[in-house]
């Protein structure tokens, strides 16, 4: 395999990474010192968060049963599991607040759930871009790695959102976000070179990060924002939410890929 291939993948990976520290930049324009404000950027991130695992991680995890017939079992398992994982980390966060030096200073537990689902959800998005390349045809593999990069920027708003409410600063929420992007750089290579094993993990990987997203929405950002902002601010909310980042996978051509 050429090292300029391995080079090319690195790089492309880093700044698919990086793409998602953008999303702290709109965040700049909103107020964040309303409970209100507060939960609409929550329920709005709610939306995106859904909209993320249900139409680009399990619908891309399901269409690999071209290749792999088990893969939409795979997708089920790794959805249970990664809201079981999720309820385990919530328990263990739920008698003290995360402490993790200066960086974490003023990142909650919701915060910290929020940066560890997208955290996990960034593993198979780097393996994507690994196998993307390892295919040998370099502009799938960049088509794919350009998606994921601009499929970033809104989880890096997502992220930003309820981190900024709370008072995070813009510096530290554009850091999180890049940083919970990182397993996107460190998978890539190595599904690139180990296409033929990472490939079938896959599935089972897009479903793992979906069911932690899902389950951090339901158990914090919506009951959250149902409490600060009531029934119809959440909803209207969270259909912002879904819908816009629907428009932008649809866009992408992520779901049909």
């Amino acid at each position: 395999m050429p090292s300029s291939l391995i080079l090319w993948t690195e790089w492309i990976a880093i700044l698919s990474a990086v793409a998602t520290g953008l999303g702290a930049i709109p965040v700049h324009f909103v107020k964040s010192d309303s409970n209100k404000v507060k939960a609409l950027s929550g329920s709005i991130a709610a939306g995106m968060m859904i909209a993320a695992s249900v139409f680009s991680l399990v619908q891309e995890g399901i269409a690999l049963k071209i290749k792999f017939a088990f893969a939409p079992y795979s997708v089920i398992v790794g959805l249970m599991l990664g809201a079981l994982f999720f309820w385990f980390t919530d328990k263990s966060f739920s008698k003290t607040e995360p402490h993790l030096g200066e960086l974490g200073k003023g990142l909650t537990k919701k915060g910290l759930l929020i940066f560890l689902a997208m955290f996990i959800h960034s593993i198979p998005e780097g393996m994507a871009i690994g196998v993307g390349f390892a295919t040998g045809n370099f502009n799938f593999g960049l088509i794919m790695a350009i998606a994921i990069a601009v499929h970033n920027i809104p989880e890096g708003i997502a992220i930003s959102l309820p981190l900024h409410s709370e008072g995070v600063s813009l510096k530290k929420c554009a850091v999180i976000s890049i940083l919970s992007s990182a397993p996107q750089p460190i998978m890539a290579v190595p599904s690139l070179l180990l296409a033929w094993i990472f490939e079938p993990l896959l599935p089972f990987g897009l479903g793992f990060a979906g069911g932690a997203m899902i389950y951090i929405t339901m158990v914090e950002l919506i009951p959250d924002a149902l409490k600060e902002g009531g029934k119809t601010l959440t909803a209207w909310g969270v259909m912002i939410g879904l819908s816009g980042m629907l428009l932008i996978t649809n866009l992408l051509g992520l779901i049909d890929h």
